[in-house]
């Protein structure tokens, strides 16, 4: 079989596969959703509980919107902020059931390895770019062998949280005691409150998510007699960015960061900046967390420690796949200058799509958030962008692959340390360019 006439192959049925998957069809292309878990957008609804910062109006995406409307789909409020469930049930499982993906799609498949078909990584020749791609997949019925024409990968990155230890890698004791660490926003409110309920807990990590747990936590305080918060960051406090506030495009967004600043100038929550994790024991029936603040070592006790600090992207079944990645980053290296948090901290940056995106092996693009690599700057409207303009360029449509064809919201987020309200407005003002422009301190 020639590799034209193959589907073209999408991991992970999230937002962004889903949406890959209508854009493809749009493009009059053939494309194979294959799914790890039991059910499509596993990885949301693990986080259904959360809302999103972002209303609908940037979370659906035009292919998928026509898929849905041409079935008597009629679209949410677009002003309304979704919690992660109703992004699945009024969105996502409506879409994974249209006539036209419904067919398309594989749950219980979990892509396990990807090559081109006879050549490995390192060998080379003038039929390895003709050639089709193979994946091993893990299905309920053993190992199996799918080719396609091209993938885009859209697994995402939920399932490889970054660890509480402060060089990277997992701190001493963090992985035996991981029955007691959480990783993201766990549902203190809800199915996890008697967990959290009158105990102590420590928070690890900065950005959104962190934000988000401390200010669940702190309801739950409220509520709750002897329920404790401790947020660790890794900078002083007085370097701690809580968002743009006012300035912020997304209103939510902004509130966020400002109510939880707020909690921290109030004393709701003990503050512990810097405060860098080495070690992790139990101690007297608690877990014994040790980092160094102030060049001293300090140890605190806590019941449970949640994880905030990110994530990042899992290469390991692409280890046959030529692929090109920013070396701190881990992006494409035309994407990781206008994404790294350590380089990218204010105004706007320009959208991207399959230019940015290549990779070295022809024909394979990751996309979505795990197209970001480590950098926690993602939207789901710049996912969308992505696979549009994947869609169009292997179409053959080059021109449209490179039109730009999305504008996001400013943040409001202009640097790494705090900045005064006149220098913040000034830094974070539209940036005047022929194209709509984009942000990428999207949280």
């Amino acid at each position: 079989m020639s590799a034209s006439s193959l589907p073209i192959i999408v991991i992970g049925a999230g937002p962004v596969g889903l949406a890959a998957a209508a854009q493809l069809l749009a493009r009059g292309l053939e494309p194979l959703v294959l799914e790890a878990g039991s059910d499509i957008g596993e990885a949301v609804r693990a986080w259904g509980h959360v809302r999103m910062f972002s209303p609908w109006a940037f979370n659906t995406d035009a292919a998928a919107r026509a898929l849905l409307e041409a079935e008597g789909w009629s679209a949410p409020d677009a002003a309304h902020y979704p919690t992660g469930a109703e992004l699945v049930a009024d969105y996502l499982a409506p879409l994974a059931a249209t006539q036209a993906l419904s067919g398309r799609i594989r749950t219980g498949s979990k892509v396990v390895g990807v090559a081109r078909r006879d050549f490995g990584r390192l060998y080379d020749g003038p039929g390895r770019e003709a050639a089709p791609f193979v994946l091993h997949v893990e299905t309920c019925c053993g190992l199996r062998a799918v080719e396609a024409r091209a993938v885009i990968d859209c697994s995402g990155t939920w399932h490889v949280p970054n660890p509480a230890g402060s060089h990277g890698m997992p701190a001493p004791g963090e992985l035996r005691h991981a029955a007691r660490i959480a990783h993201g926003i766990p549902d203190v409110l809800g199915a996890e409150r008697e967990t959290y309920a009158g105990r102590i807990t420590l928070v690890v990590g900065a950005g959104h998510s962190a934000m988000n747990a401390v200010l669940d936590l702190a309801k739950l305080a409220r509520e709750a007699p002897g329920t404790r918060i401790l947020w660790a960051f890794r900078r002083p406090l007085g370097a701690v960015n809580f968002g743009g506030g006012a300035r912020d495009g997304l209103a939510q967004r902004g509130a966020l960061g400002a109510r939880a600043q707020a909690l921290v100038e109030a004393g709701a929550v003990t503050a512990l900046a810097p405060f860098l994790i080495e070690r992790v024991a139990e101690a007297e029936g608690a877990l014994a967390i040790t980092g160094r603040q102030e060049g001293r070592m300090t140890t605190v006790q806590a019941d449970r420690m949640v994880v905030a600090t990110g994530f990042r992207p899992d290469l390991s079944f692409l280890r046959e796949v030529r692929l090109g990645l920013d070396p701190a980053v881990e992006a494409p290296p035309a994407l990781a200058p206008l994404i790294d948090p350590n380089l990218h901290s204010c105004g706007t940056v320009r959208p991207h799509g399959e230019a940015e995106l290549r990779h070295p092996e022809a024909g394979f693009y990751i996309a979505g958030m795990k197209s970001y690599g480590r950098a926690p700057t993602f939207l789901l409207a710049t996912g969308y962008e992505q696979v549009r303009s994947i869609a169009a360029f292997l179409a053959g449509d080059v021109e449209a692959a490179r039109r730009v064809e999305l504008a996001l919201p400013e943040t409001g987020v202009c640097a790494t340390d705090r900045a005064p309200d006149d220098a913040a407005a000034a830094c974070c003002a539209p940036a005047k360019a022929p194209a709509p422009q984009g942000t990428g301190c999207c949280g």
